[in-house]
């Protein structure tokens, strides 16, 4: 079952546990992958559905950091268990020794040596398995 799928069975469940939070929770990142369906005539692969929950999750982090500002505690907790349960459909995230050993051999493979060419090949072999904010912070300590 891809991705699509478990969450779109998800918000069923909830339903009928009476989860709203999970419920309401998984219909927004549900409307937002269906926004993406209609507006590019497609069906969507597990890996343009992770990249629309990986961008799901930043919102929700900006979000978080506008919430601080304003001193609203509740709306940044509320905000957190968002992410942890749209984090639940993401495969499991690099940690950051995992992430630097993984940028050390794509960076140690390219011809060039820019943040710029380090990115894109980076994107294509980590895959969703890292924030691009990540890969971008250890990729320009790693090149100096």
């Amino acid at each position: 079952m891809g991705v699509v799928e478990r969450i779109r069975e998800d918000i069923k469940t909830a339903m009928r546990e009476r989860n709203d939070f999970v419920r309401d929770t998984l219909r927004t990142v549900n409307g937002a992958l269906k926004q993406v369906e209609i507006d590019e005539r497609k069906t969507l692969s597990d890996a343009d559905a992770e990249k629309i929950l990986q961008k799901q999750i930043k919102q929700r982090l900006d979000a978080i950091e506008q919430y601080a500002i304003g001193k609203r505690e509740d709306l940044v907790e509320k905000e957190r268990k968002e992410i942890t349960i749209i984090e639940g459909y993401l495969p499991k995230q690099l940690s950051d020794e995992e992430l630097e050993a993984k940028l050390k051999t794509i960076i140690g493979g390219l011809e060039q040596k820019t943040i710029g060419a380090v990115m894109g090949a980076a994107k294509t072999a980590i895959g969703s398995q890292a924030d691009g904010k990540r890969i971008s912070q250890i990729a320009k300590r790693l090149l100096g």
